[in-house]
């Protein structure tokens, strides 16, 4: 292989930032991994995404604690994907909430996904053996929309369209315009669409984008403090969706076959987005999901760690 597979050359550890944007909500963000956010509400504390394992979910916790001694009740799965998820047991908390799409995406595919994400990120799951066995199963399931009371302090959780994958949701705090977008927003970070829905996924922005979020904390990169930095996330993220899908879909169109579309829209890609976090490892996914959207295949094949070397190898081998 030309280039190392996926994330195995991430080694580097990142400089956590436990960031205050309200008296209620705080971000919990490490220069492009996995974000996780905190709502606190007057008896209890909502997070929202776990970090990866149940070991580097005590740091959330320690910094928690140093904010609130209230119980962490509630933790929100925003999607399944497995360095999202696989923290929730160190939290004890009485509910784990996901919409019923994420429940089923579990079910359907949730071993392949754990086996696919170990493999891809080293650093991330390093400490994997503290890992119950098993899968993360949510006790608590809604559709649309449901609404948690944490003490005078009302979460909405919505589910505003298909995007980063099918059951994708939000956390908002109606009041105070903050929004926790899960990976339907990235900002300066490359986002993951091997599980995504290209055609869906903008018009799921402008969802987001009508909501007027004053706040935003995305599922990588920095807390957006202010409107302008939002909607800067929000264009972003489209335009990175848009440039490429319309690359893969003229390639189809032209009858190219997958490598080649793959180099060219690469070729593409790569002047604009290439400080992106992840943009490497995110590139051979995105483009083969993209292509997969475009010859007919409207809901994602299942990535197992077998089908991730041999995509990567036929991508980027030699």
């Amino acid at each position: 292989m030309t280039k190392k597979f996926a994330s195995h050359a991430d080694v580097e550890e990142k400089v956590v930032s436990f960031e205050k944007l309200s008296d209620n909500a705080y971000a919990y963000t490490a220069q492009g991994d996995p974000n996780t956010g905190i709502i606190i509400g007057d008896d209890a504390v909502m997070v929202t995404d776990t970090q990866a394992t149940p070991v580097m979910a005590q740091d959330v916790i320690r910094r928690i604690r140093e904010v609130t001694d209230k119980p962490i009740k509630y933790v929100l799965l925003s999607h399944y994907h497995a360095v999202r998820v696989f923290g929730a047991s160190a939290y004890e908390a009485q509910e784990i909430i996901a919409s019923r799409d994420t429940y089923d995406l579990i079910v359907e595919r949730g071993e392949q996904d754990k086996a696919s994400e170990i493999g891809r990120f080293p650093r991330l799951f390093r400490a994997v053996e503290s890992v119950p066995d098993g899968l993360t199963w949510p006790t608590m399931t809604f559709s649309g929309e449901m609404t948690v009371d944490l003490g005078n302090l009302e979460v909405k959780l919505m589910q505003v369209g298909r995007g980063h994958t099918k059951g994708d949701t939000i956390a908002w705090l109606p009041d105070q315009k903050i929004l926790f977008a899960g990976d339907l927003v990235e900002y300066m970070t490359t986002p993951y669409a091997g599980d995504a829905y290209f055609r869906d996924w903008p018009a799921t922005l402008d969802n987001l984008a009508r909501m007027a979020p004053s706040q935003l904390v995305p599922g990588r990169g920095p807390a957006l403090t202010n409107p302008q930095d939002v909607q800067r996330a929000l264009a972003g993220t489209r335009a990175f969706l848009t440039d490429l899908y319309g690359s893969v879909y003229q390639g189809v169109a032209d009858g190219k076959d997958l490598k080649t579309i793959y180099r060219e829209t690469y070729a593409l890609m790569q002047p604009r987005y290439r400080d992106w976090v992840i943009f490497d490892h995110c590139m051979p996914f995105d483009v083969t999901r993209a292509y997969d959207e475009a010859t007919g295949h409207d809901h994602p094949r299942i990535w197992t760690a077998e089908r991730d070397v041999d995509m990567w190898q036929q991508l980027e081998g030699a």
